[in-house]
């Protein structure tokens, strides 16, 4: 399993992390209206020097405001997040997990994503075959 990356971020931290993932860089503006509850500017803008200071993300100047990006690389922090999520809603269990997915939205995967999802399978029995 891969190592909580996100364990010491505050809710009101992690939630401004997964925005910059969704924006991939913003301000503190564009940070604050795309967060629950609509914080203050300067509230965001303190967490984010918090947040920084721990080392999760870093900024530039761009005129007069600073443009904030995450730090740790995208694959790195989802197999973070998918491991919390196993760890927390599925007791560690992948099956349980994939079945909650395939759940979630039946009819909404194409042919094409079941094909997808086949050949993962398939590489997978072949990594467990592996000597």
């Amino acid at each position: 399993m891969t190592e909580p990356l996100f364990d010491k971020l505050s809710r009101r931290e992690r939630q401004i992390i997964d925005v910059l993932y969704r924006l991939g860089e913003a301000g503190a503006g564009e940070i604050a209206a795309h967060l629950p509850d609509r914080p203050a500017y300067n509230t965001v803008r303190v967490t984010l020097g918090v947040i920084e200071r721990k080392g999760f993300v870093r900024h530039r100047r761009d005129g007069q405001r600073y443009v904030y990006v995450p730090i740790i690389p995208l694959e790195r922090a989802k197999r973070s997040a998918i491991s919390h999520v196993l760890r927390t809603f599925f007791r560690n269990s992948p099956t349980a997990a994939i079945m909650a997915l395939l759940d979630h939205a039946p009819g909404a995967l194409s042919e094409g994503d079941l094909a997808e999802i086949g050949r993962l399978v398939q590489r997978a029995k072949k990594k467990e075959g592996a000597p």
